[in-house]
């Protein structure tokens, strides 16, 4: 998607430790009319997909899973919560997922009642680095016996192991850029 690596270059930061600040448009201020392109675009991806849900987990992929909605006819959005509240009732789904950018491990949970069998799910997300947040999610879709239809990935660090992994996996793994790397702070892109 070359709007995303456009805004990438001229919006985007790189700093230490192999992290993109994307914070001026993505996941911290957020430009919705590019938004809708990405949200148009995942739809393009998963056309042939049945999507009965879609799953992310807080707080940065949330609006980018809710416009993205929109496209596969409003289907409800649930997000995965990174601690358990006071106001989550009943059962719930729960899996460990080891922050990239945090550097620590922290419990998602989901509500068994947001998550049924046989529901067709979509995951999205904001980056995939080393895959352990969508491996999260993976967990929680399969304690509730519902299905995976695909992975929508905004940014992918190609140079980190996470997409090659989840491939591997036999998962539709579609990121709409995938960065080949970021040495001496500049972003190059794999050439699709």
């Amino acid at each position: 998607m070359k709007l995303l690596e456009q805004k990438i270059l001229s919006e985007g930061r790189v700093k230490e430790d192999n992290i993109l600040k994307v914070d001026e448009f993505l996941n911290h201020k957020l430009d919705i009319a590019f938004l809708n392109e990405i949200g148009k675009e995942f739809k393009k991806i998963f056309a042939d997909k049945k999507i009965d849900k879609i799953l992310t987990i807080e707080a940065s992929g949330i609006a980018i899973a809710c416009i993205a909605a929109q496209y596969f006819d409003n289907v409800p959005v649930v997000f995965a919560k990174k601690a358990k509240s006071q106001n989550l009732d009943g059962d719930c789904y729960t899996s460990v997922v080891e922050s990239f950018t945090y550097k620590k491990s922290f419990t998602i949970t989901v509500a068994e009642k947001f998550l049924k069998k046989g529901e067709k799910i979509l995951i999205i997300d904001d980056f995939l680095a080393e895959g352990k947040a969508v491996r999260g999610l993976i967990d929680v879709i399969n304690q509730a016996g519902a299905i995976i239809e695909g992975v929508g990935i905004v940014i992918e660090k190609g140079f980190q192991t996470g997409g090659k992994d989840l491939r591997a996996l036999g998962l539709n793994v579609q990121s709409l850029c995938i960065i080949e790397s970021m040495e001496n702070g500049k972003v190059q892109f794999r050439e699709v």
